[in-house]
């Protein structure tokens, strides 16, 4: 329809560097790219879909351990994530009014591959933009890549925007 906004979902997660609330180097570098690129000077045009995928932890405890745990503790460690990932995303909201760039953002938990094109299917965004560490075939057997299950799973069409050189951790598993 015209007049509508181009709307553009991003999946973004949270550095394994500097950990929480900061931005992936991918997502921080998908986003930009985006704005450069896509968005550059029609801010009224695009609207963001920023999604973030929190994967649980198999017990729920990160580094705690379980054994000793209290009701209390489960409480206090789900309403930790939530705020981090919360503030995750209010980095990229914040970015957006900054620009005058319309946007939702919201926090789902699971596996990021099934859950992004869950979320895709749900909400049917015109496109979906995520980022990707550029690792090799060899890491990426053992470590699995969000990128290419998006792109062959979701339904709408899927731009992977990597990290340049000089973005790129001594580990490319980090981000």
């Amino acid at each position: 329809m015209e007049g509508e906004p181009t709307r553009i979902m991003l999946a973004v997660n949270q550095s394994t560097i500097k950990g929480y609330p900061h931005a992936s180097i991918s997502s921080s570098r998908a986003f930009e790219w985006t704005l450069q690129k896509i968005v550059r000077s029609n801010t009224s045009g695009f609207k963001f879909l920023f999604l973030h995928v929190q994967v649980p932890d198999e017990d729920g405890f990160d580094d705690v351990d379980s054994i000793f745990a209290s009701p209390d503790d489960f409480k206090d460690l789900k309403q930790r994530d939530n705020a981090r990932g919360l503030q995750l995303l209010e980095f990229f909201v914040n970015r957006c009014h900054e620009i005058g760039v319309a946007c939702e953002a919201w926090l789902k938990k699971g596996d990021p591959t099934e859950v992004i094109c869950l979320e895709v299917k749900r909400v049917q965004p015109d496109f979906l933009v995520v980022g990707s560490r550029g690792i090799g075939r060899f890491k990426r057997v053992f470590v699995g890549t969000v990128s290419e299950f998006c792109a062959k799973h979701a339904e709408c069409p899927v731009i992977t925007v990597k990290r340049t050189v000089d973005e790129t951790p001594e580990d490319q598993v980090e981000d």
